[in-house]
């Protein structure tokens, strides 16, 4: 279960420079109306996403958007949404990240490009405002579009993963996805033989605890028989040496105010508790709970989870 946090850590690179980030982030902010507006010279995406609505659903509350973390997809929280939208009365969409799931493929992955779909979905669905929720990855995400864009964000919570606290190397991240570059099954297999023949090479290089969820990521052409990953590996491989520039994204965007809490494990590497005052310093009204899992909190102990997000999208 290590391998498989360390490889949910992935955060993308920018090739742009700390002057045209600055200068991207600003415009976002200045963005008229409801800052419906994606970043210039960013292209967004149109993401795949679920819809999920409880029984007596209140249109009148702001929608929640998920989104998942390296590796993951929307499907990874069905039942998790199902349950949210339930019991808070609030629309749930759970969305695929850019090189996710059946999202497009792009040749970038970081939190500007994200922040850009993100900001691209909300003007789709015509949404004034809304919660943000994210995993790891997509903690990441959700942090930057809500610290570029706050007027369209009510609520924050972010899962397991720090805006300010970089664990260990991106080493074991390189393996992995070079050897999910050098697995090639033949057409002729069945997917169940193919995810085998996956999973035994796989085994090789990951750990076996990690390789099941990876596995989620195996697909097959219906026509051609040909085997191919849904995320797009390359990409996310070349995107590796951005994971530390993070905090250049985010150094010159003002503080969210707003309410946001952070839910994470404590056996998860991701969320230093030492490194809490300088996070109550980009999020000053934020909150956090520790609940005894690893990284995949939400996982581990979903009734847990959903209680505690329950409670935090409810709360007047």
């Amino acid at each position: 279960m290590q391998l498989l946090n360390e490889t949910l850590r992935c955060l993308p690179k920018s090739g742009a420079t700390k002057s045209y980030i600055q200068c991207l982030l600003s415009a976002g902010r200045a963005a008229v109306g409801h800052q419906h507006r994606h970043y210039a010279s960013i292209p967004a995406i149109a993401m795949s996403h679920e819809q999920f609505d409880g029984p007596t659903p209140d249109a009148s509350r702001s929608p929640l958007i998920t989104m998942h973390g390296l590796f993951g997809s929307k499907q990874n929280w069905r039942s998790i949404s199902r349950a949210l939208a339930k019991q808070t009365n609030r629309r749930v969409y759970t969305v695929d990240l850019r090189n996710h799931g059946d999202s497009p493929h792009t040749d970038t992955h970081n939190s500007i490009g994200m922040t850009a779909d993100l900001a691209a979905f909300t003007q789709a669905k015509s949404l004034s405002q809304t919660c943000v929720m994210g995993h790891s990855m997509g903690g990441r995400s959700a942090m930057h579009f809500t610290l570029s864009y706050p007027d369209l964000v009510e609520r924050l919570i972010v899962v397991d993963i720090s805006p300010v606290y970089i664990p260990g190397t991106i080493e074991d991240m390189t393996g992995i996805f070079q050897a999910m570059l050098q697995i090639d099954m033949p057409p002729d297999m069945s997917l169940s033989q193919g995810r085998q023949a996956a999973k035994e090479k796989l085994g090789e290089t990951v750990d076996r605890s990690s390789v099941d969820f990876i596995l989620l990521n195996l697909r097959k052409r219906p026509k051609t028989g040909e085997f191919y990953w849904a995320c797009n590996v390359d990409v996310l491989l070349n995107s590796l040496p951005g994971f530390t520039r993070y905090g250049e994204h985010i150094a010159n965007l003002p503080p969210y105010t707003g309410p946001t809490t952070f839910i994470c494990g404590t056996r998860s590497p991701y969320m230093e508790r030492e490194s809490w005052p300088e996070v109550l310093k980009i999020f000053p009204n934020a909150s956090i709970h520790w609940l005894d899992t690893g990284h995949l909190v939400h996982l581990e102990k979903p009734q847990q989870f959903i209680q505690i997000v329950t409670e935090f999208l409810n709360d007047p």
